[in-house]
């Protein structure tokens, strides 16, 4: 069943870059394996995918250590500073930093691991209350120079969640305004190459507004088991 799911997510992007004038090698997708076993994340990376999701902290810990596989980690659930510690010495990259205190507890953690951490931050694009993130423009451009400070962790990004609507055009404006961030700090020298929006539901639209990390679970894995 997942070779066949990763076959028709391989073949959307593919259209989507197509139809959109970019190249396939601009997206990385990530399986979003929360709450599946490690067993469905051996078996999809048997298949080709690389790079595997997680927003849970103790899971990724769990997982990381039952994989002994080369494959990418990224932590991008909302992170607590104490859960810090189960996430710093496997993830590659954390996507949802928004906070000067969970800044400073990365770094403390990375340093002990004598390891750079990639951190995007989390952007809040829309007006629901379940969503975490930065929203005001002085404060993301504290952290970013905040974090271009610390000497064990790197900037590399910014991250949002549309809200779950039928609603295109919602949507679109949440990656839209993402997309605008990122080129108004890039025209004021602040190089952050990713964006990682995009899921199961709404990732082509993510394509088209220029997404360089999509996050898909239940189209790879199936639904979840709560």
């Amino acid at each position: 069943m997942l070779e066949k799911n990763i076959k028709i997510i391989e073949d959307r992007i593919a259209e989507k870059c197509l139809k959109s004038g970019r190249e396939r090698e601009e997206i990385t997708l990530i399986g979003v394996s929360k709450l599946h076993p490690a067993s469905a994340v051996l078996e999809a990376n048997k298949c080709g995918i690389i790079n595997f999701g997680e927003n849970k902290a103790q899971e990724l810990r769990d997982k990381a250590d039952e994989i002994n596989k080369p494959v990418i980690w990224h932590f991008i659930g909302h992170l607590q500073t104490n859960k810090v510690k189960y996430v710093a010495k496997s993830a590659e990259y954390i996507h949802s930093v928004d906070s000067v205190k969970l800044a400073d507890e990365i770094q403390k953690r990375a340093e002990k691991l004598n390891k750079v951490q990639k951190v995007l931050l989390e952007i809040k694009t829309s007006d629901e209350a379940t969503k975490f993130g930065l929203t005001e423009e002085k404060e993301i451009l504290n952290l970013v120079d905040y974090l271009n400070e610390l000497k064990n962790v790197q900037p590399v990004g910014l991250m949002t969640m549309a809200p779950y609507t039928e609603d295109k055009a919602v949507i679109r404006d949440c990656f839209g305004s993402l997309c605008k961030l990122k080129n108004n700090l890039h025209s004021r020298g602040y190089k952050l190459e990713h964006l990682s929006m995009g899921m199961t539901n709404d990732f082509e639209i993510a394509i088209e507004e220029g997404a360089t990390m999509i996050r898909i679970g239940t189209a790879i894995f199936g639904e979840r088991n709560y």
